[in-house]
């Protein structure tokens, strides 16, 4: 058995916090400079590139890639020879995101209730905390500050069993051109099929976070559904920003869960270009 105390914990989630919202992952910055040199449009082309240098200068001048800082979601892994003291894992979270957001000088966004605009706890907590137990002597954090306006183009549905792949196409595909530029594209789509209501939505997020950008799925069968939906979003047309262009998304991630025989669910977690993330491993 492995100890680890409420101190280490939120120190780390402090430190990704602020490092989350200051650099892009390696994968992210790699997919905007093949955008920008397979882009045509001369805008796009502009807008990917003001993307890139905006990624370079932010942690010289220490401020954050997007102004909108947003709500933190924290994947952890927890192994089962874990023994965390001297508080709860998410006091330990929440103490790290008070911390991260004090100490980085990070926007607060969160209100203690959503139908009172009044409400805004002051500090960015809590956090969304989604806990898995795995095997070993480690705790994984993953740490993903994400924006409103990508969030708010999300979406889960419960389609029919006879609408099949070709309806998660549709279903997919019309989101996207239904919110046009408000996410801010380029995107990263997770899709998750499957599960339930709530497993779906898990599944997108998670398919977004923690799969290396333009990582295909091993299924086969859901890699070629990747490769289908990534090409229908840019056949769209949306472009960087909503302004025109073939680069709308940047990589689609499938990941999918048994589900009811009656049930086809499905879930759409859209992330903006800004696709902000950083796992410690304590």
């Amino acid at each position: 058995m492995r100890t680890i105390d409420f101190e280490t914990i939120a120190s780390a989630v402090a430190s990704a916090c602020i490092e989350a919202n200051l650099h892009l992952p390696p994968d992210v910055l790699a997919a905007l400079q093949e955008a920008l040199e397979q882009e045509t449009a001369p805008t796009a082309r502009s807008i990917l590139a003001d993307l890139l240098e905006n990624a370079r200068l932010t942690p010289e001048t220490g401020l954050p890639l997007c102004q909108d800082t947003g709500l933190v979601t924290v994947f952890a892994d927890v192994g089962q020879e874990v023994h965390l003291v001297g508080g709860t894992l998410g006091e330990a979270v929440n103490e790290g995101v008070r911390r991260g957001y004090a100490e980085g000088l990070l926007r607060k966004s969160i209100l203690a209730k959503p139908l009172d605009r009044a409400s805004n706890t002051g500090d960015n907590t809590p956090a969304v905390l989604h806990v898995r137990l795995v095997e070993g002597d480690r705790l994984r954090l993953t740490v993903a500050p994400k924006g409103g306006g990508s969030e708010n183009a999300s979406a889960v549905w419960l389609l029919t069993p006879a609408q099949g792949r070709q309806g998660v196409i549709d279903a997919v595909v019309g989101r996207i051109r239904e919110v046009g530029g408000r996410p801010c594209p380029p995107l990263i789509l997770g899709v998750g099929l499957g599960g339930s209501f709530e497993e779906a939505a898990i599944q997108a997020k998670r398919a977004v976070v923690l799969r290396p950008l333009r990582q295909p799925n091993p299924d086969t069968d859901l890699a070629a559904l990747e490769a289908d939906l990534l090409e229908a979003a840019n056949a769209t047309g949306i472009g960087p920003m909503g302004l025109g262009g073939r680069t709308t998304a940047l990589g689609v991630h499938v990941e999918s869960y048994p589900c009811h025989i009656a049930s086809l669910p499905l879930a759409l977690s859209v992330q903006c270009h800004s696709a902000r993330h950083k796992t410690v491993e304590l």
